[in-house]
């Protein structure tokens, strides 16, 4: 496991699209598709990372909660599945069904949508606004594995509230922080 931060990224991004296998349904899904009324929130996860499986029951909280309040979610799988075969589309799969997504868990067997995301480790928390520029970057909390904070999303819940409450998303955003991305070489 390498300590990974997620990188800088400026505020305001444009969302890059993506046209990605949702291996829960096994069609084809676009940024469009999964695009909230509110914002969009897209998480890089993964199955064997520790981190997120640290977070996996809040982020599937923070899904159920939010997408009544007009927000979009989608999970993106971008790690080699050739050195982590527990990452492959069927596992990925498995492990939707077996944590209850309520998302879109997307395998991005390119690397091509972390790369245009600038992604870096696993999770990688990116919320965008209803024009699908980015507002928040970082953390879904302080909780780690191990460091005995239960996982709560406040950070990430922070923002999606600002936004629902017409408030300027705070520009002091901690970077996420987890497992690299496991790069093709």
């Amino acid at each position: 496991m390498s300590l990974t931060p997620s990188n800088i990224i400026e505020l305001g991004m444009k969302a890059p699209g993506f046209k990605l296998m949702d291996t829960i349904t096994d069609h084809l899904i676009t940024l469009e598709e999964v695009q909230g009324e509110k914002g969009t929130v897209i998480m890089f996860i993964c199955n064997h990372c520790p981190f997120v499986k640290h977070v996996n029951e809040e982020i599937v909280h923070i899904a159920n909660e939010y997408r009544q309040l007009g927000f979009g979610f989608a999970g993106i799988m971008s790690n080699d599945v050739n050195k982590y075969p527990q990452d492959n589309p069927e596992m990925m799969k498995e492990h939707a069904a077996k944590h209850q997504y309520s998302f879109p868990y997307l395998f991005d067997g390119s690397q091509e949508i972390a790369k245009a995301y600038d992604a870096a480790c696993t999770p990688d928390f990116y919320l965008f606004d209803s024009e699908l520029k980015l507002i928040y970057h970082g953390q879904l909390d302080d909780s780690r594995p191990g460091n005995g904070i239960h996982p709560n999303g406040r950070d990430l819940r922070e923002a999606m509230d600002s936004v629902l409450n017409n408030r300027p998303v705070s520009k002091i955003q901690k970077p996420s922080i987890g497992c690299n991305i496991k790069w093709k070489e």
